[in-house]
C-alpha cells in the first residue's frame, strides 16, 4: 500500500458491541487511521479528527448498503454479518467479526451456506440458540488481529 491511499476501519455499528468500539477508538487514535462507525441510530464517538459515525435512516440493510458503497481496497470492515462480510471481500477489503476472526475468501462462501441453513431452521420454528457471550479471549482475539491489520496497513 501506498502512503496516498489511507485506509479506513468501517464498522457496522449497529450490531457492534461496546467493548470492541473501545478498542477500536484507542487503536485509531494511537495510530491515526480513520475509523467511521455506520448505523440507523445516532452513535457517540470521541471527539477525534480520525474518527466519525455515520447516521443512516432506519431499513434493512441500509446501514450494510452504505458501507459497500464508501469501502476501499485494503479497508477493513468491522462485522459479524457474513453477507456484508462478503460483499466488502469481493471489492478488496477485508473483514473482521467482533470476536476477533478474520473472514477468508476460501471459506466465507461457505459460512454464508452455513448461514442460510441456519436462518432456514429458525424459520421452520427450530430452536438454534445464539452465539455465546463474548469472553475475554474473543475481545483479545480481537484485539490482536485488529494490531496485527494495522502494523500491515497503517502508515
Amino acid at each position: 500500500m501506498t502512503d496516498s491511499q489511507p485506509i479506513t476501519i468501517w464498522v457496522d455499528a449497529d450490531a457492534c458491541p461496546n467493548l470492541i468500539r473501545e478498542i477500536l477508538f484507542k487503536a485509531a487514535r494511537r495510530t491515526g487511521v480513520a475509523l467511521t462507525l455506520v448505523a440507523n441510530q445516532y452513535v457517540q464517538t470521541p471527539r477525534d479528527k480520525n474518527i466519525n459515525a455515520i447516521q443512516v435512516p432506519q431499513g434493512f440493510d441500509v446501514a450494510d448498503n452504505e458501507i459497500v458503497k464508501r469501502v476501499s481496497a485494503n479497508d477493513l470492515v468491522i462485522t459479524g454479518d457474513i453477507p456484508l462480510a462478503a460483499e466488502v471481500m469481493e471489492k478488496g477489503a477485508q473483514a473482521l467479526n467482533p470476536r476477533g476472526e478474520m473472514y477468508q475468501s476460501d471459506t466465507i462462501r461457505q459460512k454464508l451456506n452455513m448461514r442460510d441453513f441456519m436462518e432456514s431452521m429458525r424459520s421452520s420454528g427450530v430452536q438454534t440458540g445464539g452465539p455465546p457471550p463474548m469472553n475475554a479471549g474473543d475481545r483479545q482475539n480481537f484485539a490482536n488481529h485488529l494490531d496485527r491489520y494495522l502494523a500491515k496497513w497503517a502508515k
